[in-house]
């Protein structure tokens, strides 16, 4: 009897000390072979688990060096694999006294080499929508069980509304007839949020899909399906936080790996005062407080200066583009992450995808500020961010107060958009400046108006300038809005995407007699830049206004547009002898928006606010 008691103490003993270690999961879930750093970082989560050594099995892999977090239940396993290292699955055993635990990993193969991933470029027009605000496709996962407490509600703007990848891939066509090269989502990753956070941008879970959305296997095969349409997908990324409710709040691996991580007691908010990385006179406080505040208190703040975040936030990006075959990065409040950590994650991705692109989210409206985040700029040497293309704040700044105003010589109407194109000097390459007129965290383009002639014109000059240009879902049927109703009022649902909608926009039909009018403009300039190496890669040269007119040339090969702008509400005639440098002895061409034949005279008279893009 005694020696079954000791038995059966004895298995107890052995389950429970299995209890006390445990793998629930690891970060990334696989990786690859073939990758030009042979580092290879593991994030073991588990109870317990840091208390374990590690070994590993495998041909070509071999055990760097493990890393004991202050929580115990982190494990940090440095792996090197060596160049010629085979696919497989190998198995990690964890040891912790006489008690073992193995896991198995798995390392696959690489769908392509690093330099055949081409990203976006000015040859592109990217589409930026949210998911939950675009179409809902599969109303079978807008409720999700055992998800932090939130509500599906169309009625609250704040709430979440239902759209998800399914609605987006259902709709495939409609980007493709509209003619936009490129799909921006906002952040896809899991927003476990009380509330929902419909945004995207409280990441709670690095490599997982929101199940509200879909799964990462329905990611992956919608970017296949619209590479089939030859539409790129590029990723909304946030280096510099997460979400309150990620596990690294909840149980935090080391004191430093986020910023002020007292935030219960002594919370400390970013100053939202992006200066102080260029001012030559700034504090010590002032940079401490913008670099390392807390954006909002459901955002905590990464600590990218420690190694582990960063190395775990640089694989993240890497695991995407080989598991999804993304197509370009946009990277989110980019100054507010440490500077040194993102320009040599910047210097990793372009030397492991050197034909990739990101985009970083710089808002500031001066252009020599922008220029100074730019790869190889002169303004911020001998640093250099390695960030190849940048926001055009100060063109969206200047645009929007444009179409308030009269265009004159001096500063005013397209005057100031002129003056802004002056600066691209300071830019080491402005054709890789992304540009737009509106996006997610401003007023809506049209306010709350429907000023068509106001918005065809900007695009045109957005479309047809020396950028690459982003629209906003939306823009093409005209819908409007002000943040200071809330940010939801910007982020309206796209009109027919949910079931039983009583009106649709995604078909000519469905869409009113100035919606059609507003999309098929979109759809001639979009489906006619395509393609078109003078606007993808000519060079621009650009006249002082004349008269209310704002003209710029974009030539290549031997090939001219002209783009001639009436910025006033009122009909105006220009001489053409300013424009004679361009003209030549051209007698007429194609205005490409409206198909007819422009004649060249002594003077050219234009409409109010006429739009006019003419191929020579």
């Amino acid at each position: 009897m005694k020696k079954i008691f000791s038995i059966l103490g004895a298995i107890m003993l052995s389950l429970s000390t299995y209890a006390a270690m445990n793998v629930n999961k690891i970060d990334p879930p696989f990786w690859y072979t073939g990758m030009q750093n042979p580092e290879l970082q593991l994030m073991v989560y588990g109870e317990g688990i840091g208390n374990a050594s590690v070994s590993v099995n495998y041909p070509g892999v071999s055990l760097s060096s493990t890393v004991k977090l202050e929580s115990n239940n982190y494990l940090l396993v440095y792996l090197k694999l060596d160049k010629n290292v085979k696919p497989g699955k190998m198995t990690l055993t964890f040891t912790e006294g006489k008690k073992k635990l193995v896991k198995e990993y798995e390392l696959k193969a690489r769908a392509m080499k690093g330099c055949e991933h081409k990203g976006f470029d000015a040859s592109d027009a990217l589409y930026l929508l949210m998911p939950d605000r675009f179409a809902n496709g599969n109303p079978d996962n807008d409720q999700i069980a055992g998800m932090a407490e939130y509500k599906v509600d169309r009625n609250d703007p704040n709430a979440r509304h239902g759209g998800d990848l399914a609605g987006i891939g259902q709709h495939l066509d409609y980007f493709s007839d509209l003619g936009v090269t490129a799909l921006w989502f906002t952040p896809v990753l899991e927003n476990n949020m009380t509330g929902g956070s419909y945004h995207g941008y409280a990441t709670t879970d690095y490599y997982k899909v929101d199940p509200r959305f879909g799964t990462n296997e329905e990611y992956k095969q919608l970017i296949e399906k619209s590479h089939a349409r030859g539409i790129k997908i590029v990723m909304d990324m946030i280096f510099n936080h997460c979400g309150v409710e990620h596990v690294w709040i909840k149980d935090m691996p080391s004191k430093d790996w986020f910023n002020n991580p007292d935030h219960e007691k002594n919370f400390v908010q970013t100053s939202f005062k992006l200066t102080p990385h260029i001012d030559p006179y700034t504090s010590q406080y002032d940079f401490d407080q913008m670099n390392d505040g807390w954006f909002v208190t459901a955002m905590p703040d990464l600590n990218q200066k420690n190694p582990h975040v960063y190395r775990y936030l640089v694989q993240n990006s890497f695991w995407w583009i080989e598991y999804a075959n993304i197509d370009g990065i946009r990277m989110d409040t980019y100054p507010y992450a440490d500077y040194d950590a993102m320009s040599n994650w910047m210097k990793e991705l372009n030397e492991e995808y050197p034909n990739y692109n990101t985009v970083g989210e710089t808002w500031v409206v001066e252009p020599a500020y922008t220029a100074w985040w730019q790869k190889d700029s002169k303004l911020s040497a001998p640093k250099n961010s390695n960030l190849k293309t940048v926001m055009d704040f100060s063109f969206f700044d200047k645009i929007n107060t444009a179409k308030t105003e009269q265009t004159e010589t001096w500063f005013k109407g397209l005057d100031r958009v002129y003056n802004s194109f002056v600066y691209d000097f300071l830019y080491p390459n402005p054709a890789s400046v992304l540009a737009f007129i509106e996006n997610h965290d401003t007023d809506r383009f049209l306010g709350e108006g429907d000023n068509l002639p106001m918005l065809k014109q900007a695009s045109t000059l957005l479309l047809t300038t020396r950028r690459i240009p982003q629209l906003y879902y939306g823009t093409e049927i005209m819908m409007n809005g002000v943040k200071s109703k809330s940010d939801g009022y910007v982020r309206k649902d796209f009109p027919g995407g949910w079931p039983g909608d009583k009106e649709t926009a995604l078909t000519a039909e469905g869409r009113n007699k100035i919606q059609n009018d507003c999309y098929n403009f979109y759809k001639t300039i979009l489906n006619w830049r395509k393609g078109n190496d003078v606007i993808a890669k000519g060079s621009m040269t650009q006249f002082m206004v004349q008269n209310g007119v704002y003209a710029y040339a974009r030539q290549y090969e031997g090939k001219t547009v002209f783009v001639m702008l009436n910025g006033t509400d009122s009909e105006t005639t220009v001489p053409l002898k300013f424009y004679k440098e361009i003209l030549k002895d051209s007698k007429s061409g194609k205005d490409v928006l409206s198909g007819k034949l422009i004649s060249f005279g002594e003077e050219l008279k234009m409409s109010p606010r006429e739009s006019l893009v003419i191929e020579l």
